[in-house]
C-alpha cells in the first residue's frame, strides 16, 4: 500500500485533514516512523509547515511553547531554564534533536518524560482550529481523539526552587522510565499553597498523584509532611506491568523515589 503525504500550510488546515479520515500527523517523527516502518501506520500522513508551531514566547508569567518545538531547543532556551532537567531526560541527543514538545505529550507508556514535568506545573494546551486552551490533563486523559495540538502554555514557576523532577530507569543515562516523578510546591508564608505533584510510568498516560496532592497542600515541608506524602504514594493508582518493570514493582519503589524528591526539594 502507498503512502500519501499531505502537506499544509497552517496548523488548522492540517488538523481538518486529520479529521477528516484515518491519518497520521508528522511533526518530528519519533513515533509516527516507528509505526510507518511497522507497517502499522494508515497510508495517509499529514503535515504542516507553520512557523508558530516553532516559536518559543513569553507572556507575562507564561511560556508559550510551540508544538513544533524540539526537545533540544528546550534545552538550549532561556526561557525553559526550568523545563532543562526533564527535557535532558528524554533519550539521547538524536532524539532530543527531532522529538518535539507537542510529540511528547502523546508518547506511549512508559515514555513522555517531559509531558510528566509539563502536567506537574498545570500547563494547557490550544489544538489547532480550536479556540481556548484546557488543562493538559483533559488531554491526557483522552489523548486518541485530541486532535493537533497547537501550543503548550506553561506557568513559569517563580521559584524554580519549588519545582522538582526525578526519574528512575534501569537502563542509565536516558532509558525509558520505571517511574518518573514531578512535584511543583510553590510556598506561601512556609507551607505549601497549589501543590501539584505527577507520576509518569504509573498509568497508560502521565497522571496526578492526587492523594499525595492533598497530603502536602497546606502543609510545610518538613520530615512529617514527607512521611504523610509517601505513605498515599500510590493510593489510587493502578500502575501497569511492562517490559520494564511490574505494577508490584513500581508500587514498592514509588514511595522510596518521592521521599527521595521530596528531601531534595525541602533542602533546596
Amino acid at each position: 500500500m502507498s503512502l500519501v503525504v499531505e502537506t499544509y500550510p497552517t496548523a488548522a488546515e492540517a488538523a481538518r485533514a486529520l479529521a477528516s479520515g484515518e491519518a497520521l500527523y508528522l511533526a518530528g517523527g519519533t513515533l509516527v516512523m516507528r509505526a510507518v516502518n511497522a507497517g502499522e501506520a494508515p497510508r495517509r500522513i499529514v503535515r504542516t509547515t507553520d512557523r508558530s508551531l516553532r516559536e518559543i514566547a513569553l507572556a507575562g508569567e507564561t511560556v508559550r511553547i510551540g508544538a513544533g518545538v524540539t526537545i533540544a531547543e528546550v534545552v538550549a532556551s532561556r526561557e525553559l531554564a526550568f523545563l532543562h532537567v526533564p527535557a535532558q531526560q528524554v533519550g539521547g541527543p538524536q532524539l532530543r534533536a527531532m522529538g518535539t514538545v507537542g510529540g511528547n505529550l502523546f508518547a506511549p507508556h512508559p515514555y513522555g518524560d517531559l509531558a510528566v514535568a509539563l502536567l506537574a506545573l498545570g500547563a494547557r494546551v490550544t489544538m489547532a482550529g480550536q479556540g481556548g486552551a484546557r488543562p493538559l490533563s483533559d488531554l491526557l486523559r483522552d489523548r486518541a481523539r485530541a486532535g493537533l495540538v497547537a501550543q503548550i502554555d506553561c506557568p513559569r514557576p517563580r521559584d524554580r526552587r519549588a519545582f522538582g523532577f526525578l526519574k528512575v530507569s534501569r537502563v542509565h543515562p536516558r532509558g525509558a522510565s520505571v517511574i518518573a516523578i514531578a512535584a511543583y510546591l510553590p510556598r506561601e508564608g512556609g507551607r505549601i499553597r497549589g501543590a501539584r505533584v505527577a507520576y509518569g510510568g504509573m498509568g497508560p498516560a502521565p497522571l496526578q498523584a492526587a492523594a499525595v496532592e492533598r497530603a502536602l497542600e497546606g502543609q510545610a515541608l518538613d520530615h512529617a509532611t514527607i512521611a504523610r506524602a509517601v505513605e498515599v504514594a500510590t493510593q489510587g493508582i493502578d500502575p501497569p506491568t511492562c517490559p520494564i518493570a511490574s505494577a508490584w514493582y513500581r508500587r514498592e519503589v514509588a514511595g522510596v523515589h518521592l521521599r527521595r524528591l521530596l528531601q531534595g526539594m525541602e533542602r533546596s
